[in-house]
């Protein structure tokens, strides 16, 4: 488990360095900053299973956990949205949001394709860490998915899967490839968001396409299912997987200090569901107006 994290962790260096700065928090930082991050109202993605207030409550133990002042990490005002497109439009409207709240890799993207925004990076605690879901009864599945990430991390797969379609595009838009069908085998129904660019990205013409689609290729091969995509907003992941409108979530996130342990205030909190170990780990950052 330690070298999963570990291996996730380096990939994760490789995918943000080039957008890195801030550092790390300390006291020294000058007041007039934090002033200005938590005078602001910020969007974010609606998460699974959280309310604004509960969501304000993650953001206050996070920042105790971590030994950060709540300022830093908790805003005056949340707005959450459905959808990633909604949330840079009211942005970019400024008059809804002054900032919004992404993961790194996804605020990298969003950046290369809006050149009026930036990212605000001040090395935000915790490490968040993308993983799958199902419904409890399922756990067996979750268990071969846990084994085949591991594999995959271990055998370099991952790595490259990662390198291939995250790191070497540099925020361009991946190419739509199809997931392979194995015959005979099972089919579970994955619901994709498009709003985790570039792990999770639909393209403009509706296809799924970058690292969901090569990954979950990989994994149906070594766990011997078949996927099929089906198009959710982010908001709506949880109801469409308690529903039975699909059977896995692609990402679900949780949080992880900085050696890869779980820590016990999930962003995605769902209650009678198998979670797998996490695929990939990230940052928090902002975005806001140039």
């Amino acid at each position: 488990m330690k070298r999963l994290f570990g291996i996730l962790l380096t990939i994760f260096v490789l995918v943000t360095c080039a957008g890195c700065g801030g550092g790390n928090k300390s006291a020294e930082q000058p007041k007039q900053e934090v002033t200005q991050e938590t005078g602001d109202k910020v969007g974010a993605l609606m998460p699974i299973g959280l309310t604004e207030e509960d969501y304000k409550r993650w953001t206050e133990n996070i920042a105790e956990y971590e030994g950060q002042p709540a300022g830093y990490v908790n805003p005056n005002k949340i707005i959450f949205f459905d959808n990633i497109n909604s949330m840079i439009m009211a942005l970019k409207g400024k008059q809804q949001i002054a900032r919004f709240s992404i993961p790194k890799t996804v605020g990298n993207y969003i950046v290369v394709h809006n050149g009026d925004l930036k990212l605000i990076d001040k090395n935000y605690k915790p490490i968040l860490g993308y993983s799958m879901a199902m419904e409890e009864k399922n756990a067996a599945t979750i268990e071969e998915i846990n084994k085949a990430i591991t594999a995959m991390t271990e055998d370099g797969t991952l790595d490259k899967l990662i390198k291939e379609n995250i790191i070497a595009l540099s925020g361009a838009d991946p190419v739509a490839t199809e997931i392979p069908v194995t015959a005979g085998a099972d089919t579970l129904k994955v619901a994709v968001t498009g709003d985790m660019p570039a792990l999770d990205c639909i393209l403009a013409d509706g296809t799924p396409a970058g690292f969901n689609v090569a990954f979950l290729g990989e994994l149906g091969k070594r766990i011997n299912k078949n996927f099929e995509l089906v198009a959710i907003e982010a908001g709506a992941r949880g109801s469409a997987l308690s529903s039975g409108r699909v059977d896995i979530l692609f990402w679900v996130i949780g949080t992880y200090d900085q050696n890869g342990n779980a820590l016990p205030y999930p962003l995605d909190s769902m209650e009678g569901v198998a979670v797998s170990i996490p695929y990939m780990m990230d940052s928090r950052v902002s975005v806001t107006l140039k």
